[in-house]
């Protein structure tokens, strides 16, 4: 079993940056593949970044060039550096990562508000 914490979320001004941070306990693989998804209200749960091991990274487009994914294998965890911010980044994040067979660990969430 893996359990997945995340911190650094909160209210920020449009245009402002917050810093996400996960880190993995359990059985954790620090091999595996890290990754933040977000959910709007209403929405469904959306991919926004991952990192592999290697460090080779993957952005959803709308977060292209704005956000910066970056991982401490020796900590087991990963960050999300999240600057520019806009309102409709408004969501929870969650950190996820594969649980084998198709499935995936994911955390509680932390909460991001972005005002205009």
């Amino acid at each position: 079993q893996v359990r997945l914490a995340e911190s650094g979320g909160g209210l920020v001004q449009a245009g402002g940056s917050l810093k996400l941070s996960c880190t993995a306990s359990g059985s954790f693989d620090s091999g595996n593949v890290m990754g933040w998804y977000r959910q709007a209200p209403g929405k469904e749960r959306t991919f926004v970044a991952d990192i592999a091991s290697d460090e080779r990274t993957n952005y959803a487009r709308s977060v292209q060039g704005r956000f910066t994914i970056s991982r401490d294998n020796a900590k087991n965890t990963v960050f999300l550096q999240m600057n520019s911010l806009k309102p409709e980044d408004t969501a929870v994040y969650y950190c996820t990562t594969p649980a084998g067979r198709g499935s995936f660990y994911w955390g509680r969430g932390t909460q991001v508000t972005v005002s205009s």
